[in-house]
């Protein structure tokens, strides 16, 4: 059975960093990502890594890194240079496929809470 568990959300000042992990059990994938909801909005992509590299929208580039440690079966989330539009849910996936289109991840997380006050 896959699993994905996120930790590491919570309250920060804008300007300031977060790191969220997420730990895979059951399987390894392909690809995982990190996909952020804020209230109102559509869910949308904030990073995702493959074997064959890491993808990042305009609108974190230069401010979010992901990383992977295969050996443990973990993906995170570097967050630097928050700002209060960084809010949202952010969730953990993983999948055969690294996209955009969220359909096409197979497996989620429940979601951590980040909250970046101005």
């Amino acid at each position: 059975q896959v699993q994905l568990v996120e930790s590491g959300g919570g309250l920060v000042q804008a300007g300031g960093s977060l790191r969220l992990s997420c730990a895979a059990s059951g399987r390894t994938f392909y690809a995982m990502g990190w996909f952020r909801q804020a209230p109102g909005k559509e869910r949308e992509v904030v990073a995702a890594i493959s074997w064959r590299g890491t993808y990042y929208p305009d609108s974190v580039k230069g401010r979010f890194t992901i990383s992977r440690d295969t050996a443990k079966n973990t993906v995170y989330l570097q967050m630097n240079t928050l700002k209060a539009e960084d809010t949202a849910v952010y969730y953990c996936a993983a999948g055969n496929v690294a996209t955009t289109e969220i359909s096409h991840w197979s497996s989620w997380g429940q979601g951590t809470q980040v909250t970046v006050s101005s």
